[in-house]
């Protein structure tokens, strides 16, 4: 068979293959790694890492318990409106206070009542009013001189005598008849009629005063109707309210930071006023200043970071002296310090209307 060349391939195919079965034989028998593995030779130079994931089981990890969500975004409350702890929200301010507006907005849903106001703005407050004095007063010096009393001259009224007269009518001394009159203007028991004003009070042993007017002392303008004890508010608009009746109020819980920063605001509403009308000097109506401000622990201003003045010069100083003059603000809570940390950034926007 070997001579034919047919018959030898067939041979050596068939020695090939018993060699080959030989030698894997060997390797499984002993275990040898036939083509033994290098790193290096499979890395592609410049190759781009491979991408992997892990998928976990469900519940494979006990998950902790969510953090509750601090309140972050500071409102002003409505003084007169009653407390009420909200279920939750992201306002705080210096008491609890539940959303209400007076006339409700059908399947509302807001965390702050509907309100007219101005467009493209952002306000804390909800309600406008007028702030009290600082509590910082001077016992009020008399004046030696009070200003005297201007009498005002009493017009003489008009007096008409009694209508009618008596007379006996009839055979009995005891009868007696009256004659019928209309009763005239100013009727009085005297004998005759004397001239005067038609329209002038009667009053015996009356006097007619009245102060003088000072300038220089103006007498209180008088209240119609009480005003909130809150500071004036310049109101951003807000179309959809919410469904519960009350008094307006918004969505509010209490913290130290809320209550902090309300007395803060307080004073500086207070000082600016004060400035405003020491100074004489009133800026153009519609005008702003917008102060930034870095506060610290201690509360100080640590520094005045940035103004945005689109007002007078005179009425930028007067935004950023209500800020520093009252400072510092006291210092603040553990608690505050563990939120806020040593400084803080603030933002106060002041509106001239």
């Amino acid at each position: 068979m070997w001579d034919e060349p047919e018959s030898r391939s067939t041979l050596v195919g068939l020695a090939g293959v018993f060699v080959l079965a030989v030698l894997f034989f060997l390797v499984w028998l002993l275990k040898v790694p036939l083509f033994p593995y290098d790193p290096s030779l499979s890395v592609r130079p410049h190759a781009a890492p491979r991408q992997f994931s892990i998928e976990l089981a469900p519940d494979t990890f006990a998950k902790p318990p969510p953090k509750p969500v601090d309140p972050f975004k500071f409102v002003e409350t409505n003084p007169d409106a009653p407390e009420n702890t909200p279920d939750k929200t992201t306002n705080f301010a210096a008491r609890n206070q539940q959303v209400a507006q007076e006339k409700p907005t059908v399947d509302g849903k807001s965390d702050r009542p509907a309100l007219e106001g101005k467009k493209d703005m952002e306000s804390t407050q909800i309600v406008s009013g007028q702030l009290s004095k600082p509590v910082e007063t001077t016992e009020a010096v008399p004046d030696p001189t009070p200003p005297q009393e201007a009498k005002v001259a009493v017009q003489k009224a008009e007096q008409n005598p009694l209508a009618g007269f008596d007379k006996k009518e009839g055979d009995d001394k005891g009868s007696y008849a009256t004659n019928v009159a209309k009763l005239s203007d100013n009727a009085r028991s005297i004998p005759e009629k004397i001239e005067g004003a038609k329209n002038v009070p009667l009053v015996d042993g009356a006097t007619m005063t009245q102060p003088a007017i000072d300038p220089m002392r103006p007498r209180p303008r008088p209240q119609v109707v009480k005003q909130p004890q809150t500071r004036p508010a310049v109101f951003a608009e807000n179309k959809f309210g919410t469904s519960n009746i009350g008094n307006i109020a918004v969505d509010a819980r209490w913290s130290n930071y809320g209550a902090y920063l309300q007395r803060m605001i307080d004073t500086v509403q207070i000082q600016w006023e004060r400035i405003l009308v020491e100074s004489k000097i009133y800026p153009p109506s519609g005008t702003t200043v917008t102060v930034k401000f870095v506060l610290d622990s201690e509360g100080k201003i640590a520094r005045i970071v940035n103004v945005d003045n689109h007002s007078t010069e005179q009425g930028s100083r007067a935004c950023v002296s209500g800020i520093t003059d009252r400072a510092p603000y006291g210092p603040w809570t553990d608690d505050m310090k563990a939120i806020l940390g040593e400084q803080q950034e603030m933002t106060f926007t002041f509106y001239y209307q």
